[in-house]
């Protein structure tokens, strides 16, 4: 009889897969309703069992860009838990637009559940100067054929400096996309678009105001990133 293989998914993200399954059934707790009313979808039990089945598999597929030592890989492990809810929603036939609303919504539901104390000091920790000195490092480091070679599933980018009468105090323009590349060898053109549409609320939800105009997905050169202070009143 031959031997049954099964998919390896890799020890870093092994070792955090507790914390990013909680999280996966808190999202889905927060959309229940929106699953109930937007997406008409009235079994959520049957849903959450094929989400979290779902998410095995992209457990198995979540590309390794260095663990502790990568900022993108914090990315996709926050992240790529929404691909496994668009799959199974697209499966049910739910329309893009919707999905893309309720991915947002219960995004920014789990976000603001924390204390805005610990969001708005991760905030300020993005914005500072220490943390800007670490991306134009890992943005160079990024850019090396040695590091791409490495981590051919990466991102790559580079760190954009304020020029006179620009209103950001900084920027990133992602010249390629983990995100990207993943859905191209996975199938998932179709829902990218809207794990793009995640970051505004996550920076948000930090008392960052991000600006983009134009993203990799969209058929773009590159992602900009541009980053400030929200203002508050």
């Amino acid at each position: 009889m031959a031997e049954i293989t099964h998919p390896i998914i890799h020890p870093y993200y092994e070792s955090h897969r507790g914390a990013m399954e909680a999280a996966m059934r808190q999202r889905l707790a927060l959309a229940e309703t929106m699953l109930r009313e937007q997406a008409q979808l009235p079994d959520i039990d049957a849903i959450r069992q094929e989400v979290m089945g779902e998410f095995d598999i992209v457990l198995t597929q979540m590309p390794y860009v260095g663990g502790a030592a990568s900022r993108m890989s914090d990315f996709f492990m926050r992240l790529l838990g929404f691909i496994a809810i668009s799959r199974v929603l697209r499966r049910h036939g739910v329309a893009l637009s919707v999905i893309g609303d309720i991915e947002r919504e219960t995004y920014k539901a789990e976000l603001l559940s924390l204390p805005e104390a610990e969001r708005l000091t991760s905030g300020n920790q993005f914005m500072s100067a220490e943390n800007q000195a670490l991306l134009r490092e890992q943005a160079a480091q990024s850019a090396t054929a040695s590091h791409q070679q490495e981590f051919p599933q990466d991102f790559v980018y580079e760190f954009v400096e304020p020029g006179p009468g620009d209103k950001f105090e900084f920027g990133i323009n992602y010249k390629a996309c983990g995100f990207c590349k993943f859905a191209a060898c996975h199938g998932d053109k179709e829902i990218l678009p809207n794990i793009c549409g995640l970051d505004f609320v996550a920076y948000a939800a930090r008392g960052i105001r991000l600006e983009r105009t134009q993203t990799l997905a969209g058929g773009a050169s590159h992602c900009d990133f541009r980053f400030s202070k929200l203002t508050v009143g």
